[in-house]
C-alpha cells in the first residue's frame, strides 16, 4: 500500500544502549523524489506567471529596454525627458549611494517603468482592437482592406508564441446590450410562437418593462459590468447549475463517446492505461500552459481560456441550499470504480509519471481483486445521481470524519475519476442504432451508481475495450471538454499506440505500489438514503430515450457547395424535421459562445425565427415553387448566421434577460415580463459540438461518435451533432419516454428525410440519398 509504504520510512527501536534509528533507503528516495516533482512543478508555474504576467511582452524584452536606456545615457542623450535627472536627485537624498550607482539605479528603474509602460499600452492597444467585432458580420471568405489592416494591428500587438492564459487580460469585458434592443429582438423571436392576442399581450409587457423597471435594473447591471470581470458567468454558474436542486445526472451532465468503429485494443487495462496516461500528459502541457489559445479568423482572433482551470483535480461539493465547486492545484492519484469497490491508484513512481504499460499493469490488478465490497460502498456513487439536498445531509452526517471522510477526500480530490465497467458497449455494424442508443444511455447515467457524477469528468472504459466520458457542467462547457478528449484520442492512436498482442508497449513494473483499496463504514441509516437517492436516480434514467446515429448521406463539403453554413443548413433541417413531428412551431436554443470576452461561457441562438418558419411552410405546401422555396431557405439561412453573430459578439437575449432576472430578485421586484419569459420551456434544445483536432482528411478512421446530453423540457427533444469532416454528421437525440408526443426514434428518421429533402432543393439529390 502506498501510504503504509511511505509509513515505515522511518523505523526505530529502544535499547538499552538508546535509540536504534533503521531508515528505508528506498523511502526516503521515494520522499526525495516526490519533493523534487513538487519543487519543479512551483518554478514552472511562477515561470510560467512571469512570462504570461508580462504577455505581449517576453521577460528578456525587459534587459533590452534597460540596456537600451543605459546606452543612451552613456551617450550623453536623456531619453527620458528629465525623468532620469529627477530619479537621480530623489537617490542623492538619501546618500548612501555614489553618484555612478545613482545614475545604473536610475536608469534601471526609467527603463523598467518604460517597459511596464509599453506593456500596459500594448494590452490596452490590443484589448480596443479586439473589441472591434466587425469582423464577424463580413461576407465569408471576403474581407475588406479596412479588415485586414485590422488583422495586421492585432498580430502586432499580440506578441509571439502566447501561452494558454497569454490573452486573458487583453480580452475585452462582455458589453450589456441596452434593454430596448434585447426586448425588441425578444419579441421578434417569439412572433411565430404566438398568435394576435397573446403577443400583442406580451409587447404590452415588453413596453411596460423597457419604460419602468428595466432601466432601474439595468443600472445594476450596468454597475456590475464595470466592477465584475463578466456581469454574467458568475450569476450562471451559480444559479443554473449549484443551485439545481434536482439530479445532475442526465439533467446537467453529458457524454462524449469513442471512435465510431476504431478498436485500438480490446483489452480493458491496455486502453485504461493508453486513454489515462495521455489525458496525464494533456495535464501536463496544461499545467505548463503548453496548449496554445484557440485563435480564430486565421490565428488572429484568442478566445477566452478560463475554463480550463478546473479541468482537473475538481469536485462538486453538494450543499443544501447550493453546492460548490472544490478545485485543488494538484492531485497525484486518481480513483478507480470496479464492481462496486474504489481503488486509489498512484500517478507517479520514482518521482515520474507512470508509463502506460505500468497504468495498464495498475489497472490489471483491480480487474484481477476479487474482493468483496464493504457494505453500502458497491451503490455508494447513487448519492450522486440523486437529489442534492440528501447528499449534502448525508455528507455532513456520514463522510466528514473518520475513514468515510478520508475515502471521500480521496474521491473529491483525486485528478479524475474511472469507472471499469463490466458491459460492453460501442457501435456494431450489425446493429447500428440499437448498439449507439445503448452506448449513449450507459454513458450518460449506466447503472445509475457506477459513475461519480460531481466529479468534473469521469472516464469509463467497458469491457470490451471501448471508453467514453461522462462530465460535470458547472465548470466548463462542451467545447473545453471536447479539446481534452480529442486530443486524448489522437494522442492515444497516433502517439502511443498498442503492441500486437493489444498491450500497451513497454514492460510492467512489480515494484509499484499496489492500489489501495478505499475503506469505508457505511451505518444502515446511510445505506437507506443511498437506496432513496439510488430509486430516484433509476425512474429518471429509465424514462430517458436516445437515438444515436451518424448521417452519412453527405456532410460540410457538400453544403459548402451549396454556398450554405453548415450549421445554418442543420438547424434549419431541425426546424423542418421539428415541425414534421410535433405538427408546430416551438422555442429553439442552439448553444454558440462568448468566449470572444473574458470569461465568457455561452449565449443563445433562438433558431426558430419568422423567417425559419416562412420557409418551413414553404417546404410543407406542395403548391410552392422550388424557386421561392430556395429564395426563404437563404433567408432564413442568412438569418441563423446573424443571430449567431450578434450571440457571439455580446448582442445575445437570453443571458441578459437572465440577468436582469437575478437583479430583480435581489431587489425584491417583481417583473411579470420576465417571470413568463424565463418560464418559457425549450422544447427543442441544440447543441453543435465542434470537432477542433482530428484531421479526418489524413485520418479517415478515426470517426468519431460524437457526444450528447439529456432533453431540456419533458415534452421536448435534446439534440446534440457533431459535424464530422466532409462527409458526415453525427446526431444524438434525447427524449422522455413518458411523454407520449415525443419519439427519439422518430425525430431522428424525421431529420434524415429533412436533410435529404433540402438538399434536393438545389439538384443535388442523387448525392444523398443515402
Amino acid at each position: 500500500m502506498a501510504e503504509a509504504h511511505q509509513a515505515v520510512a522511518f523505523q526505530f527501536t529502544v535499547t538499552p544502549d538508546g535509540i536504534d534509528l533503521r531508515m528505508s533507503h528506498e523511502a526516503l528516495k521515494q520522499i526525495y523524489l516526490s519533493g523534487v516533482y513538487s519543487w519543479k512543478k512551483k518554478f514552472i508555474r511562477f515561470k510560467n506567471g512571469i512570462i504570461t504576467g508580462v504577455y505581449p511582452a517576453s521577460p528578456s524584452s525587459w534587459l533590452i529596454v534597460v540596456v537600451g536606456v543605459m546606452s543612451t545615457m552613456y551617450a550623453k542623450i536623456d531619453p527620458s525627458l528629465g525623468i532620469i535627472a529627477k530619479i537621480n536627485r530623489t537617490l542623492d537624498t538619501t546618500g548612501y549611494m555614489s553618484n555612478q550607482t545613482q545614475n545604473i539605479v536610475s536608469g534601471v528603474l526609467f527603463g523598467t517603468g518604460l517597459w511596464v509602460a509599453l506593456i500596459v499600452t500594448m494590452r490596452y492597444s490590443l484589448k480596443m482592437l479586439l473589441s472591434y467585432h466587425g469582423w464577424m458580420f463580413s461576407e465569408h471568405g471576403k474581407l475588406s482592406a479596412g479588415t485586414k489592416f485590422w488583422m495586421t494591428l492585432v498580430k502586432l500587438f499580440s506578441g509571439r508564441k502566447p501561452m494558454l492564459y497569454s490573452f486573458q487580460t487583453s480580452l475585452p469585458r462582455l458589453p450589456v446590450p441596452a434593454v430596448k434592443d434585447t426586448v425588441n429582438r425578444y419579441l421578434e423571436s417569439v412572433r411565430p410562437l404566438m398568435d394576435d392576442e397573446k403577443f400583442k399581450r406580451m409587447e404590452g409587457l415588453a413596453k411596460d418593462f423597457v419604460f419602468n423597471l428595466g432601466p432601474r435594473l439595468q443600472w445594476y447591471l450596468k454597475l456590475k459590468s464595470w466592477w465584475a470581470t463578466n456581469y454574467v458567468s458568475d450569476w450562471w454558474e451559480e444559479y443554473v447549475y449549484l443551485r439545481g436542486r434536482g439530479p445532475i445526472m442526465v439533467n446537467s451532465n453529458y457524454f462524449a463517446m469513442d471512435f465510431l468503429s476504431l478498436y485500438p485494443t480490446t483489452l480493458q487495462a491496455a486502453r485504461a492505461g493508453n486513454v489515462i496516461h495521455a489525458i496525464l500528459l494533456y495535464r501536463k502541457k496544461l499545467d505548463r500552459q503548453e496548449i496554445k489559445p484557440i485563435l480564430l479568423m486565421g490565428s488572429t482572433v484568442p478566445l477566452c481560456s478560463a475554463q480550463w482551470e478546473r479541468m482537473f483535480n475538481t469536485s462538486r461539493i453538494p450543499g443544501e441550499e447550493s453546492d460548490i465547486l472544490q478545485h485543488v492545484k494538484d492531485s497525484k492519484h486518481i480513483v478507480v470504480y470496479h464492481k462496486g469497490r474504489y481503488f486509489k491508484v498512484w500517478l507517479y513512481h520514482d518521482g515520474r509519471l507512470l508509463r502506460p504499460r505500468e497504468i495498464e499493469q495498475q489497472i490489471q490488478r483491480i480487474l484481477e481483486d476479487d474482493s468483496e465490497p464493504q457494505p453500502g460502498e458497491e451503490k455508494l456513487a447513487a448519492l450522486t445521481a440523486g437529489d442534492r439536498v440528501p447528499w449534502a445531509k448525508a455528507r455532513q452526517a456520514y463522510f466528514s470524519r473518520g475513514k468515510n471522510k478520508q475515502s471521500l477526500d480521496a474521491i473529491e480530490k483525486a485528478a479524475f475519476f474511472v469507472t471499469l465497467d463490466d458491459m460492453e458497449q460501442g457501435y456494431r455494424k450489425e446493429d447500428p442504432m440499437k448498439s449507439l442508443d445503448a452506448y449513449a444511455k450507459s454513458l450518460i447515467h449506466g447503472k445509475c451508481y457506477d459513475r461519480w457524477f460531481d466529479k468534473s469528468f469521469t472516464l469509463i472504459i467497458f469491457k470490451n475495450g471501448r471508453m467514453g466520458l461522462n462530465a460535470e457542467h458547472s465548470w466548463a462547457d462542451a467545447p473545453i471538454v471536447g479539446h481534452l478528449w480529442e486530443n486524448v484520442m489522437a494522442t492515444e492512436y497516433l502517439e502511443l499506440c498498442y503492441s500486437v498482442d493489444g498491450h500497451c508497449r513497454g514492460d510492467p513494473n512489480p515494484n509499484i505500489p499496489i492500489p489501495t483499496k478505499l475503506q469505508w463504514e457505511i451505518p444502515e441509516e446511510c445505506q437507506e438514503v443511498i437506496e432513496k437517492s439510488l430509486s430516484t436516480a433509476v425512474a429518471l434514467a429509465d424514462d430517458v430515450d436516445f437515438c444515436s446515429f451518424c448521417f452519412d448521406g453527405f456532410g460540410k463539403g457538400l453544403i459548402k457547395k451549396v454556398k450554405t453554413s453548415p450549421d445554418a443548413f442543420v438547424q434549419l433541417a431541425l426546424q423542418l424535421a421539428h415541425y414534421r413531428d410535433m405538427g408546430k412551431f416551438s422555442l429553439t436554443y442552439e448553444a454558440s459562445m462568448t468566449r470572444l470576452f473574458r470569461e465568457g461561457r455561452t449565449e443563445t441562438v433562438r433558431s426558430c425565427t419568422v423567417e425559419s418558419c416562412r420557409f418551413v411552410k414553404a417546404m410543407e405546401d406542395p403548391t410552392e415553387s422550388r424557386e421561392n422555396t430556395l429564395k426563404l431557405f437563404r433567408q432564413a439561412a442568412d438569418k441563423h448566421q446573424h443571430l449567431y453573430r450578434l450571440a457571439m459578439t455580446g448582442a445575445g437575449i437570453d443571458r441578459h434577460l437572465f440577468c436582469l432576472y437575478v437583479v430583480s430578485k435581489y431587489l425584491a421586484v417583481d417583473s411579470p415580463f420576465l417571470k413568463e419569459v424565463l418560464s418559457e420551456p425549450w422544447r427543442l434544445s441544440t447543441s453543435q459540438t465542434p470537432q477542433q483536432h482530428i484531421d479526418l482528411k489524413k485520418n479517415p478512421e478515426m470517426l468519431s461518435s460524437g457526444g450528447g446530453f439529456g432533453p431540456v423540457a419533458d415534452d421536448g427533444y435534446g439534440v446534440s451533432y457533431m459535424i464530422l469532416g466532409e462527409d458526415f454528421i453525427q446526431f444524438h437525440i434525447s427524449s422522455k419516454i413518458s411523454c407520449s408526443e415525443t419519439d427519439s426514434h422518430r425525430f431522428g428518421m424525421n431529420i434524415k428525410k429533412a436533410l435529404v429533402d433540402i438538399m434536393a432543393l438545389f439538384n443535388l439529390s442523387k448525392n444523398c440519398t443515402k
